[in-house]
């Protein structure tokens, strides 16, 4: 059979499986092997399917995922979000616009002690939407920042979707940290502004008195002063073990891991958080999240060889001929096919999907792969926040009981904002991605 035709059927079908619901790893696998039994019959899927899905995910690099995850359970576990969130409130007493601020710039530290994009934003939905809300923030402002904070840990290291591009494209993932590190500032800071903007330009929620009160007196009474003291102590060991260690040379990735899943163990130890319990949820949810994973990437495998086999990148850079001698072009034709993506379809599993098919354009165009990593990672970032598939604007709507449509009209101010500002600065100054990895070498 022809291969375009080939391509045009697994597209389609790819297409229905996803709009039936069914699970990624489930759709990337099953159009996988139809494409590859229409192209290469069956006598091509014995050798695929030996020891190839176990060698995929048989990497040392891979142990990286579930110690950040790992790490991350134990942060949320013990309460340390709630004992930050605190803090900020604290800091910005009668200052409406800074609690704002210093909501996203939470969500960009939990962005460092977990890499859990929905994790960080049900966190967020809980504890921040109702101090937004009671100092003059709309519902939907309120839920959309505390989704934007939450999806920073898409680009702040450590983030699973960077992961997953160096184990992908053998590059390193200590240097895609430390090169994520100016782009994930600036997204931050972008959403700060579009925040300032649509705080000044909307009309104050009337909350009603009692309300404020039951809500200020919950806030008050579940924080002490010692635990403050060892939550805050926490978050600055662990953003210093990922950025200062991997940065030095100290720790490697999978190390910073360790040591960080290690300290936060011992907060949850010291706040008196440690129980079966503890123990039972914290790890379930790390074996569920890296199952997930490794499925994905299993199924993306077995896809991934039908994309190479059918000789779909080629075809590609054929029909992007007419711009392959104007990067810049090409890569915001590539930014925004990643941005629907991404609007869709679970992040790692875009990843994996799509390296196979873009990554001979990226080669064809001589740019840097770690450079293209972080830009992937910025796109992933936004798109958490845009429907139909936003999981972070999901996880705060599940939380906080606002509705979902009304976050996400405001959410896609926000990923406007940053898609343009962001990815537009990082094509024209790309050394604000390579700056800092190239001098871990001097």
């Amino acid at each position: 059979m022809d291969n375009l035709i080939v391509i045009f059927i697994i597209l389609i079908m790819f297409l229905v499986f996803l709009i039936s619901g069914l699970y990624i790893h489930s759709v990337l696998f099953a159009s996988g092997i139809i494409g590859l039994l229409l192209l290469e019959g069956y006598d091509f899927l014995s050798g695929l399917l030996g020891s190839e899905p176990f060698n995929r995910v048989a990497s040392y690099t891979l142990t990286t995922i579930p110690l950040y995850v790992l790490m991350a359970q134990f942060i949320l576990q013990s309460g340390i979000v709630k004992d930050l969130f605190y803090i900020v409130h604290k800091i910005s007493k009668g200052k409406n616009s800074i609690l704002g601020i210093l909501t996203i710039s939470v969500g960009g530290l939990l962005g460092a002690v977990s890499g859990s994009g929905t994790a960080s934003s049900a966190s967020l939905g809980q504890v921040a939407i109702p101090e937004l809300r009671k100092h003059g923030y709309s519902s939907s402002l309120a839920g959309a920042i505390a989704a934007a904070g939450g999806s920073l840990s898409g680009i702040i290291p450590p983030s699973i979707i960077l992961i997953l591009y160096g184990v992908a494209t053998e590059t390193p993932v200590g240097k895609l940290f430390i090169g994520a590190v100016i782009p994930g500032i600036l997204v931050m800071v972008v959403f700060i502004g579009v925040m300032l903007v649509y705080y000044r330009i909307q009309k104050r929620e009337v909350v009603e008195k009692e309300e404020e009160l039951t809500l200020e007196k919950g806030h008050q009474d579940i924080i002490s002063y010692p635990r403050l003291v060892v939550g805050s102590l926490a978050a600055t060991i662990i953003v210093l073990i990922i950025f200062v260690g991997i940065y030095t040379g100290i720790f490697t990735p999978t190390e910073a891991g360790a040591v960080g899943a290690f300290v936060g163990f011992l907060a949850a130890l010291a706040l008196g958080k440690v129980n079966i319990s503890f123990l039972r949820d914290s790890l379930t949810e790390t074996i569920k999240l890296t199952g997930m994973v490794m499925l994905i990437m299993i199924g993306a495998q077995i896809f991934g060889r039908f994309v190479s086999l059918s000789m779909l990148p080629r075809k590609l850079i054929s029909i992007l001929a007419p711009i392959m001698d104007m990067p810049a072009l090409v890569l915001i034709v590539i930014s925004v096919l990643l941005f629907v993506m991404f609007m869709f379809i679970e992040g790692a599993a875009v990843i994996l999907m799509s390296i196979p098919v873009l990554l001979p354009i990226i080669t064809e165009l001589q740019v840097d792969l770690l450079w293209f990593g972080v830009f992937v990672g910025v796109i992933c970032t936004i798109g958490l926040i845009t429907p139909p598939v936003g999981l972070s604007v999901y996880a705060v709507a599940g939380v906080s009981k606002i509705k979902s449509d009304s976050i996400f009209r405001v959410g896609m101010v926000f990923a406007t904002a940053a898609l343009v500002i962001v990815c537009g600065i990082m094509i024209l100054y790309p050394d604000i991605v390579t700056f800092l990895p190239d001098s871990m070498d001097q």
